[in-house]
């Protein structure tokens, strides 16, 4: 079962779709403690950082308890943003922290920003959360903030600059992109999540 975290910032109806495309069962926990239950967590999510301000204390305990205990994390979009320590986007709001650094907003002077549309992903072969993808590959973004490059980052694209565009430690994963809006690419990317997953389809 993989637990699809609403927090009133996401299209979950997009990224349900593509994920039962995939034989996944999905379920939108209501309460943090539903959780326990879960094999794999997905944080979606679009717009500003502080709405991110709904995944109060006691969602942060039980996503960093479930991946304590090994469950795999996956952030999309401003699901990945969270995952960093914060964003220049709202300094008062704390991200979940379980990787360094902050996101911070792209250059407007040299590029349109928001960055919306197709780019392309530069890789070194390697990182599970990629496999299968070919480097070069086109995905969908739409964000104007954008995390830092780290030992964490797996993939860059570029706009204006180079910026991280999927980062992964181990069980815990982020895509800027939509992988949902993102064709048979995006669904790779699902797809190396759900197979990180214990018993993760109905079969």
């Amino acid at each position: 079962m993989i637990a699809l975290i609403d927090y009133g910032a996401g299209n979950l109806t997009s990224v349900k779709k593509a994920l039962a495309a995939l034989g996944a069962n999905v379920v939108v926990p209501g309460r943090p403690e539903d959780l326990a239950q879960a094999h794999g967590v997905i944080v979606p999510g679009v717009g500003h950082f502080g709405a991110t301000r709904a995944l109060d204390a006691a969602w942060v305990e039980a996503i960093l308890a479930r991946v304590g205990e090994g469950c795999p994390l996956l952030g999309i979009c401003l699901g990945m943003q969270w995952l960093f320590e914060g964003s220049d986007e709202a300094p008062d709001c704390a991200g979940l922290g379980i990787l360094g650094g902050r996101c911070y907003r792209m250059d407007a002077s040299r590029v349109k920003v928001p960055h919306v549309g197709w780019n392309s992903l530069e890789f070194e072969p390697g990182a599970s959360i990629v496999a299968g993808v070919a480097p070069g590959a086109q995905v969908y973004f739409t964000h104007s903030y954008v995390v830092p490059i780290t030992g964490e980052t797996v993939a860059v694209s570029n706009h204006g600059g180079p910026f991280a565009a999927v980062v992964q430690r181990g069980h815990v994963a982020g895509v800027q992109f939509h992988p949902e809006k993102s064709g048979e690419v995006g669904l790779r990317v699902l797809r190396n999540f759900v197979d990180m997953t214990p018993r993760h389809t109905n079969m």
